[in-house]
């Protein structure tokens, strides 16, 4: 783990870090599930956080032994479905759905001169970002359409600091998922979690919420 007086910038995921957007993406992807008959469970559904569009559908069609039985234009036409009822979910979303003590630390991070960028694998991130009125603070966003690989491959934290002209050991990665702190590790990057400690055992640092989350805290747990 980098010291903490290295850091010369964050790197954010979006859902279930600024805003959770996990349960819209759940009702949605429910919908398509239940649509081609495979059955849905929590396990399903915690694996799919974190994971790009058509990765989670095939892992909701493999749930199902159904991976053959849809061309590749059906499946996207499916993801495409999943994503129209999520963006109407999405279009109801409003400043009040940010995380608690995520625009305080937001703020705080500005105020003390770091940099900023989201790497997230939602196609959907400006839009969100628009309506939760955070457009600002991130004028760098990862491209998903320009990824080869998918969390948790380290692809995306590379490209989030490179975004910020930063090295990857310069940057704090934060993330709630798994696969996600993964991806950050691998990329070189100090890994924040937030969550379930165990879930996210591989964090160098963590938070059970994000209202914890402050330079200080972190700070605590790193090196100076």
């Amino acid at each position: 783990m980098a010291k903490f007086s290295d850091i010369k910038g964050f790197v954010f995921d979006l859902d279930g870090v600024i805003t959770d957007t996990s349960v819209f993406h759940s009702q949605a992807w429910h919908q398509v599930a239940d649509k081609v008959g495979a059955p849905w469970s929590k396990e399903l559904e915690d694996g799919l956080k974190g994971i790009s569009r058509m990765d989670s559908l095939e892992m909701i069609l493999k749930a199902g032994n159904l991976s053959d039985k849809y061309t590749e234009d059906q499946k996207v036409a499916l993801a495409t479905e999943k994503n129209t009822n999520y963006l109407k979910l999405v279009d109801q979303m409003t400043p009040a759905n940010i995380l608690p003590g995520i625009k305080a630390f937001l703020d705080e991070i500005k105020d003390h001169g770091y940099l900023l960028s989201l790497a997230s694998a939602s196609k959907n991130a400006p839009k969100v970002l628009q309506k939760l009125q955070l457009t600002d603070y991130f004028p760098k966003i990862v491209d998903p359409k320009i990824l080869s690989k998918g969390k948790p491959d380290p692809e995306i934290y590379l490209k989030g600091a490179a975004l910020i002209d930063l090295k990857p050991e310069q940057c704090i990665g934060v993330e709630d998922a798994a696969a996600g702190v993964e991806s950050i590790n691998a990329a070189g990057e100090t890994s924040i979690g937030i969550g379930d400690k165990q879930t996210l055992k591989d964090a160098d640092i963590h938070f059970e919420n994000t209202a914890d989350m402050t330079l200080a805290n972190i700070k605590k747990q790193m090196t100076e």
